[in-house]
């Protein structure tokens, strides 16, 4: 794996100057996505109700892991694009090996025709920077991973995780800030998933076989349980309806399907360098000894 070391000052330094225009692009989120409800009216809960809990009013929501096993949560309904957005609090402390997973799948499993697309959170020991990994699959070929630390602790406080998914491009965004740009070419190609419908899911998850230091460092049980928290789930996406729901074709009804939301805009692609330059440790894109031809979406600018 390509990684380079980040030096954790200089990014605490060089957030200052981009918070104006963070504020900008986060209002206008705010103001699209603000379809709350409460747990029940969005998810199935899928674990032993001893790893679920909730606060007095039901507003966070508690997902824990032990040796017994973990939990997790999927929306009742299926979408196809639009704005997710939801804020989490990631297990603090010694959380080597845990995983906790955000994304969307077509799938409730990992059918091997999956479309999906994930926000995984790999844990670490007591003192190490939490990794962000994403992955994109489509037809159940991923290999798609980017890696990204971020610029706060995300275990100290509730930080919003989102995905911006239309048919031309698929952003990931963390507190506002664009992390990484996943591009269409506006053809039939085998790399960018706009026609299966998703769900979409949370869990928290024992993969001490991979997440740390690629398996070295192993889940030490003696901590558990171990908790990820969370609250405010928004969403301003096209419900899937059989056979076809009426927004699926490209009506620019909605904010996150006209033009704006196609690519960066001027704010977002300062954002986006920065992050580029201070935060990425590895790109499947550039690793050429894992993949020495390309493929093909690899080749699309996220400028564009």
């Amino acid at each position: 794996m390509e990684r380079r070391v980040v030096s954790r000052k200089p990014i605490l330094l060089s957030i200052a100057p981009v918070l104006l225009v963070l504020a900008v692009f986060s209002s206008s989120l705010s103001e699209a996505a603000d379809s709350k409800a409460s747990f029940e009216d969005n998810f199935d809960v899928t674990c032993p109700v001893d790893h679920f809990t909730t606060s007095e009013d039901r507003q966070i929501w508690y997902l824990s892991l032990d040796q017994k096993g973990g939990c997790g949560f999927k929306t009742k309904q299926s979408y196809r694009f639009g704005w997710f957005s939801m804020k989490l609090k990631l297990v603090g402390g010694d959380s080597a090996g845990v995983v906790t997973a955000y994304y969307m799948c077509s799938e409730n499993g990992a059918g091997p025709e999956r479309d999906e697309v994930d926000f995984e959170f790999l844990g670490n020991r007591t003192g190490e920077p939490y990794l962000i990994q994403t992955n994109i699959y489509k037809n159940g070929t991923g290999g798609r991973e980017m890696r990204h630390v971020l610029w706060f602790d995300p275990t100290e406080d509730y930080h919003s995780y989102s995905v911006l998914w239309n048919n031309w491009q698929i952003l990931f965004v963390v507190d506002g800030v664009p992390m990484r740009v996943y591009k269409n070419n506006g053809k039939e190609n085998n790399f960018f998933p706009n026609q299966k419908p998703m769900y979409l899911f949370s869990s928290i998850w024992n993969a001490d076989d991979w997440a740390t230091r690629g398996g070295l460092e192993k889940t030490d049980w003696k901590k558990a349980p171990f908790v990820s928290s969370y609250k405010d789930f928004d969403v301003d996406a096209c419900q899937w309806e059989d056979p076809y729901p009426a927004c699926v074709s490209t009506t620019t009804d909605h904010w996150w399907d006209q033009y704006d939301a196609w690519h960066l805009s001027d704010a977002q692609k300062l954002d986006y360098a920065w992050v580029q330059r201070n935060l990425v440790i590895y790109d499947y894109c550039s690793d050429t000894e894992r993949y020495p031809t390309l493929p093909e979406e690899c080749s699309l600018s996220p400028w564009d």
